[in-house]
């Protein structure tokens, strides 16, 4: 049985996990974290300040946490301390946060760490990857809708298919929206939107002259990126020390960048 603590538990990815792991045959809830303390799921929710303490107290094998970057470094500090393995759902990390991160836990403890734990945005990823290498002439525009309460932009998603797309197509420049008169050139247009309970759209327009090719993926509950997380958590326990990525839990061919 694989000991579970949720951070961010009283949130709504977290409470989504927690549900899911509460119900999951081969693991179990042993608590939770959030900025104030309380119960969920029949068990104890303890102030984020504590963590330390209480996973000495939990002992639990695995942290899962889609909280914010400042928390979320703060959960790999006391972790790395206790040994428990990760899996790591925030995005928008700075440089210095993501530099942090990893010199905490290479050596110390596994984690699976990604920008999005939908199986089928893993998928996504990877088709991105051979359809950017077979069309590297077409004009390419990236588009992402997340609901009104997402504050990073583009989503961790988003950058990922970016980072994706340098590394096929080489480096372009990133227009964020457009204004004004302007020809088009090699740029890849990148367009956010934002707005009521949209759970993450991503899409990817290859445009050619006469055809356009779009790939695209949409979330329709929250769920698909818990289900893939607690795939992630039965994986990570008892892995090598270090930063992996879904692909790796998924064995797939190449990985996105974590």
């Amino acid at each position: 049985m694989i000991k579970v603590v949720v951070c961010g538990a009283l949130g709504r990815m977290g409470s989504t996990v927690g549900r899911l792991v509460n119900e999951a045959a081969d693991m179990e809830l042993v608590g939770g974290t959030d900025l104030r303390g309380g119960t969920f799921y029949g068990v104890e929710v303890a102030e984020s300040a504590r963590i330390g303490p209480f996973l000495a107290e939990k002992k639990p094998d695995v942290l899962i946490d889609f909280t914010a970057p400042a928390a979320t470094v703060a959960t790999v500090r006391a972790a790395a301390a206790a040994g428990t393995a990760l899996v790591i759902g925030t995005t928008g990390f700075t440089p210095e946060q993501r530099a942090e991160m990893a010199t905490l836990i290479e050596g110390t403890v596994p984690a699976v760490i990604s920008s999005n734990f939908s199986i089928g945005v893993n998928i996504f990823w990877q088709l991105l990857r051979e359809a950017a290498r077979l069309l590297p002439g077409y004009d390419v525009e990236v588009i992402e809708a997340h609901h009104r309460y997402k504050k990073d932009a583009p989503s961790g998603t988003a950058k990922t298919i970016l980072q994706i797309l340098d590394e096929e197509l080489g480096p372009r420049e990133k227009l964020y929206g457009r204004e004004g008169m302007k020809e088009r050139g090699t740029e890849i247009g990148v367009h956010v939107i934002r707005g009521g309970d949209i759970v993450g759209d991503h899409a990817v327009m290859f445009s050619g002259n006469f055809e356009t090719i779009q790939l695209s993926h949409r979330a329709y509950d929250r769920a698909v990126f818990a289900h893939g997380a607690l795939k992630a958590a039965s994986w990570v326990v008892g892995k090598q020390p270090g930063i992996h990525g879904m692909d790796e839990v998924l064995r797939l061919k190449q990985s996105p960048a974590k």
